[in-house]
């Protein structure tokens, strides 16, 4: 099979289509501040991308245009060869985690996630839901009120919001977070399945040993640009961890972040 169009540096694929996730050029700033420039990669089904950077690498700022959470000053962004904007029909198939917690106090979590399942116009329960409640590790906390969680707990709930769609593609920021190492093992065993399914995975995340287990490829960023993408083999090239990599490709800037 061939490529939809000729790869260009930065694209984090194997020659497999479709793209599910594409964006080129994409910049934007926040007054004098640079938080992403001229940024092009993409991830196709399949696939379980890494995107790596010191903190302020513009990590966030990328997620948030890739879901139209922020606009970008320039570039383009596709989730499955289709325009995204805020509310873009195309978002029902993502699955997102980002900014961390964002819940209505005084409900229930149960009740949190069938209120932000309803904004889909779907019917409730999604199919994915016992998965993901499960992978959450939530218990019978889902049953509490909100404001009695830990921030822990509320990443968790997020998470569990993310992946109960059993989404196409997902975007994941820091996912892990909150989790203890079997959970974390568990969501890698959920995420690898669901990428041998199809679906595409992109993931931030500062557990560089994590990252190492599960990702097929990576995009490193630093101060706003791109620094390197491709197979995680091939960034990984003769060192043993994604640590010692990752640290020779950012002149090991964020030591202070792993």
């Amino acid at each position: 099979m061939t490529f939809r169009r000729p790869p260009e540096k930065g694209r984090c694929l194997v020659p497999t289509p479709p793209l599910m996730i594409e964006t080129e050029g994409l910049s934007k700033r926040y007054g004098r501040r640079r938080a992403v420039e001229l940024l092009t990669f993409a991830v196709a089904a399949g696939q379980i991308c890494a995107l790596l950077g010191p903190n302020g690498a513009g990590k966030t700022s990328t997620m948030r245009m890739l879901v139209g959470l922020a606009k970008a000053d320039a570039g383009t962004v596709r989730i499955a060869d289709q325009s995204v904007s805020l509310g873009a029909p195309i978002l029902r198939r993502v699955g997102v985690l980002i900014d961390g917690p964002a819940s209505v106090p005084h409900l229930t979590g149960i009740a949190n996630l069938r209120l932000l399942w309803g904004a889909s116009g779907r019917a409730w329960p999604p199919r994915g839901l016992t998965d993901a409640l499960d992978l959450a590790g939530l218990g019978p906390a889902i049953d509490h009120k909100v404001k009695s969680y830990s921030m822990g707990m509320k990443q968790r709930l997020m998470l569990a919001n993310a992946l109960m769609r059993d989404p196409d593609v997902m975007i994941l920021d820091e996912p892990a977070n909150g989790l203890d190492p079997a959970e974390v093992r568990a969501l890698r065993q959920h995420l690898a399945a669901r990428a041998a399914t199809g679906a595409s995975v992109l993931i931030s995340s500062h557990q560089l040993a994590e990252v190492q287990l599960l990702a097929s490829h990576a995009v490193v960023l630093n101060r706003g640009r791109l620094v390197t993408a491709g197979t995680l083999d091939t960034l990984l090239g003769a060192h043993q961890s994604l640590e010692d990599a990752y640290l020779a490709m950012t002149d090991g800037s964020d030591r202070a972040a792993l």
